[in-house]
């Protein structure tokens, strides 16, 4: 029997926890209530796109015996929970949107859903993503398009723009998601909700990979993480305890812990911040809601100061970014295409993604180097300031575009037409280079009623700063809010 104060629908991880701990709600009831939903709501979102029915009944019946006889549960116990497509989960497949791998089930689950899994948390489902996760909305032949719920003609965002819908809609408590060139931060930005990209290799990205896995090792990662989204700061922390930390060989040398936030108040914090400059300018409907948030900070007694960092060159940031990137999603490339490269390269030597194809592993180790320098300017930055606050993206979520060629798309703004391609990912790289934490967090919405989320930067391997400032921020300018669509509770 559920509590009164206890919304199953919107409720918290950590409140839904501690529901089911305290015996407000058993998780077979619980998973019942988060299947409703799904029933009701998925097929307007399209955001789960494979369902795992059969084994969530068997793990929360588990789960509600093993609370019976007063067995220890862990920190997610009989929570329902929604993974990103492109990790491998036993018996389902990993296309990432590719159609040759449709039915290619894998025999194994990534260790990130594992450890999930080990803290009691329920997979529900999978959630939809683009087509080899390389797009910021989430559309593919196999699943078809995942739409906002915040409006439905838009899109969530991507990669992890099917996570971000369901935890806006209510489909499950959290989910897990990737990041590369912002895939969980911008579908956060997009859907009202909480994302956190980790510091770099915090996260494990065994089994993270299309196709089955068995068990095998991936490429070694200079930019990717995988992490949280949530609709609340405080479940990003509790889901990041759960998935950080060493694996396999690893662990025999050493542990991880979540290191204290360097403050509890807001007015403790030392803020730097960019929220425009004039390389990719914001819109201004999403500039009003960050110049209000600077106002309530302001309000709060925090410390601010506007600029970027000392000796930091935002263009070479990027140009080392889109380098380091497009070495990396050319791993795989072809001969052909390969050939292909190196003429438009030989033709045009500013062409960064056809040098990134062709280049001698001593330009990667020359850029990999600038990446780390960038590390350092921003850890000697943060000697000074706790967070950096940048925005998230340019624009609010836009109407669905699946034209190609990509590089041809276009996002309309008040100021007008902006390049999809080239602004898209320019406020999200800075972190990403860096391979510090970076938190987005709801600040607010545009007059058009389109959510809004703020970018929260923090240093290496402090990830708990980053999401603690975006816990005290909500109590300053509101948090998560359920699209109105969707925010009728099950039996209402």
């Amino acid at each position: 029997m559920t509590s009164s104060y206890f919304n199953p629908s919107f409720a918290t991880a950590v409140e839904t926890a501690d529901a089911v701990r305290g015996k407000h709600i058993s998780a077979s009831e619980l998973l019942n209530m988060t299947f409703q939903r799904i029933d009701r709501h998925n097929p307007t979102l399209n955001a789960i796109v494979w369902e795992n029915r059969e084994e969530a009944v068997a793990r929360a019946k588990h789960a509600d015996d093993a609370l019976a006889k007063g067995n220890a549960p862990g920190v997610l116990h009989g929570v329902p929970v929604t993974i990103k497509e492109s990790f491998a989960y036993r018996g389902s497949p990993s296309t990432w949107g590719l159609p040759s791998l449709k039915g290619a089930n894998s025999p194994r689950t990534a260790v990130a859903v594992e450890r999930l899994e080990s803290a009691g948390a329920i997979v529900v489902g999978k959630t939809n993503v683009p087509v080899t996760l390389g797009d910021w909305q989430s559309y593919n032949s196999i699943y078809g398009t995942t739409n906002n719920p915040w409006d439905l003609t838009r899109t969530p965002g991507g990669s992890t723009g099917g996570g971000a819908a369901a935890v806006a809609a209510g489909l499950g408590c959290l989910t897990i998601g990737s990041d590369l060139s912002g895939s969980i931060r911008i579908p956060a930005h997009f859907c009202g909700v909480y994302g956190h990209k980790p510091s770099l290799e915090l996260v494990s990205l065994a089994g993270f990979q299309p196709g089955p896995w068995n068990g095998s090792a991936g490429y070694p990662m200079d930019l990717p993480v995988a992490g949280p989204l949530a609709r609340s700061a405080r479940d990003l922390a509790l889901a990041l305890n759960v998935l950080g930390g060493a694996h396999d060989d690893d662990a025999k040398a050493w542990t991880w812990r979540l290191p204290a936030p360097r403050h509890t108040r807001l007015d403790d914090f030392r803020i730097g911040y960019v929220l425009d400059d004039a390389i990719t300018p914001v819109a201004s409907d999403i500039g009003a809601v960050y110049e209000k948030t600077l106002s309530a900070l302001s309000k709060a007694g925090a410390q601010m100061e506007r600029g970027w960092p000392p000796g930091l060159d935002p263009q070479a940031q990027m140009n080392t970014f889109a380098y380091l990137l497009f070495a990396f999603v050319t791993a795989d490339m072809n001969d052909d295409a390969r050939k292909q490269s190196r003429t438009r390269f030989e033709s045009n030597p500013q062409d960064i993604a056809a040098e990134a194809a062709v280049a001698p592993h001593a330009r990667w180790l020359h850029e990999t180097r600038r990446r780390l320098a960038v590390r350092a300017l921003w850890q000697k930055y943060f000697e000074s300031h706790d967070v950096f606050l940048l925005p998230t993206t340019f624009t609010a979520a836009f109407p669905h575009d699946h034209s190609e060629p990509i590089d041809r798309r276009v996002v309309d703004t008040p100021e007008g037409k902006r390049p999809y391609a080239r602004d898209m990912a320019y406020w999200v790289s800075f972190a990403t280079l860096a391979g510090v934490p970076a938190t987005v967090a709801p600040v607010g919405r545009t007059g058009a009623g389109l959510p809004v989320g703020l970018q929260i930067v923090a240093p290496m391997w402090e990830d708990g700063t980053a999401i603690e400032f975006a816990a005290l921020l909500s109590d300053r300018v509101g948090g998560f809010t359920a699209p109105p669509a969707f925010a009728a509770a099950i039996g209402a």
